[in-house]
This record gives structure tokens, sequence and C-alpha cells, in this order.
């Protein structure tokens, strides 16, 4: 069962879906679920929301603040901070409700919230368990990488763009998956984002200009060795092309930690394809039950 919700962050109204078991007695485990950068709850977190929910869970997709049915102004802005703030807020919307445990609070991040995730439950000690799966948790290494071209370059162009902004001027857009050859990763993104495979029809291939400066800065490896004693499972594909993210961060957390590998999975496999979907929803299944 999927009801459609809404609960304030930081002044703005956020829209969500909340996924509840069918035939539910008493109250459940909640699983807080986040998805990828500049994503929605039609994607990822759907595909994983409604799984749970038919594990026994009460999980809660959103969209973040400024993307799809959420407020925010600028829109589309990949603020990694804010949306830790979101992934707390969501926190407090989940244990108010009746059907859910709010001493068993789980949390989900698929890529980008694979990184958004372990930084918020940092502070946040009402998550006691977190998984990622294709985690991206070091947003300032894949710009400094190159995905965005020169990223000293970028920056100036960011702090450009921050000033029209402030003058009046309208805001400017760069777009998420970016144009050309943008090698096997960025290839691959677009296979899923750019074709019938993204299950949001209404999503828009585009991010605030600056909000790669704050992405530049964002790294929860700094902070994931903070996070014990909640414990840690980092799911990835062995053919991901983001592996050795999830392996950073595990070497830098502290146990209780997992690194699970599925056989054969890209980065872009875990947010939609069954095959690999469900093995790592059964992984997460057995994560929590035993943790929360």
């Amino acid at each position: 069962m999927r009801i459609d919700i809404t609960f304030d962050s930081h002044g703005n109204r956020l829209a969500g879906h909340l996924y509840l078991p069918e035939g539910r007695t008493g109250a459940v485990p909640g699983v807080v679920v986040v998805g990828a950068a500049s994503g929605t709850k039609e994607q990822s977190p759907a595909a994983y929301g409604a799984r749970l929910a038919e594990l026994g869970y009460a999980a809660l997709a959103f969209d973040h603040t400024s993307y799809g049915d959420s407020e925010g102004l600028p829109r589309f802005d990949e603020d990694p901070y804010a949306k830790s703030e979101d992934i707390k807020n969501a926190v407090t919307f989940l244990v108010g409700r009746d059907e859910v445990d709010r001493e068993r609070i789980g949390a989900v991040g698929v890529c980008g919230g694979g990184g958004y995730v372990p930084y918020a439950a940092v502070a946040d000690r009402r998550i006691k368990a977190v998984a990622t799966v294709s985690g991206l948790p070091d947003l300032r290494a894949t710009i400094t990488s190159g995905y965005a071209g020169d990223w000293r370059q970028t920056m100036g162009a960011a702090a450009a763009a921050r000033e029209a902004y402030a003058q009046g001027a309208e805001a400017q857009y760069v777009p998420f998956m970016p144009d050309g050859d943008g090698g096997e990763w960025v290839n691959n993104g677009k296979k899923f984002y750019l074709t019938d495979r993204n299950q949001d029809p209404a999503w828009n291939n585009k991010m605030l200009l600056w909000s790669y400066d704050k992405m530049a800065q964002f790294s929860a490896v700094d902070t994931i060795e903070l996070l014990a004693p909640t414990p840690l499972l980092l799911i990835a594909g062995t053919k991901a092309e983001t592996l050795q993210q999830s392996q950073a961060a595990y070497a830098a957390a502290q146990e209780p930690k997992e690194l699970f590998l599925i056989e054969g999975g890209t980065h872009f496999d875990f947010y939609d394809l069954p095959q690999y979907v469900t093995p790592a929803v059964t992984k997460i299944d057995s994560f929590l039950r035993t943790h929360l």
C-alpha cells in the first residue's frame, strides 16, 4: 500500500510516498530510502521502498528540497548538506507515524544517497542501521576527477552564477548527465536516465550550476568513521564503476561494517534491474532484521 504524504524540511514542504506492508498489525520498522543525486522518489527509492514494504517495513521515499513535487528554490539544487537535513526531517516524520516503531528506524541510500545517508546518520542517532547500494559517498573525488571538466574552472563558473542570481538573473543550469562521451560511468548513466528505464518521465536532466561547489566540498568518507556503533552495510556490484568508493568508505568506517559484493553488477544496474535489485533487497532485509 502506498500513501502520498508531505512533511516540512527547513521551511519547505516535501512530498513523499510512504509504502506500508499489507496486513500490518501493530507498529513495524521504518526505513528512509534515499536515491541518487538529481533523483526523485519515483526512481530507485520507489524500486527499493515497494520491495521493503512487501517484507514488512514502512518505507519512506521522498523528493528532496527543490526536486520533483517538493518545494524549494532555485530548483534542482544538488546540495548534500540540505539533503542531510531532509533525511533527518524524514526520520522525524517517520517516528511520528502510528504505523512505525520509532525505536527501529533504518536508512537505505542508493548512489549519492549512499553518501547522504551515512553522513546524516552520524548526527541522527535515531537511525539505528545504515545500508548503501552502489554508494557514491565521495562527491569531492567525483568532481575533482573531471566529471564536470576542469573542476577549478567549474568553481569559477559556479561563483559567477551565484553572483548573477543574487543580482536578479535567472538561475543557471547544466546537464546532470553531461553531453557527449563522458566515459564508461556517464555513458552507462545515460542508458538509465535517458531511456525508458528511467521510472520518472518528468525527471529533468539539469542541475543548478553552483551545486557543483557544494558537491566539491562533500565527502561522507571524511566522517564515516564516526558512524559507529551504528551498523553499516555497503552493497556494490563487482563490475561497478564506483566500487572503489564503497571500498574506500568501508576502509574508513569502524565496526560493525560489511562490504557485500554482488557478482557482475555495474553501478546503474542496481537502480532498477530486478536481477540486481532483488539480491540487494534480500541482503538489506537480512541486515535490518539483525540490527533493528
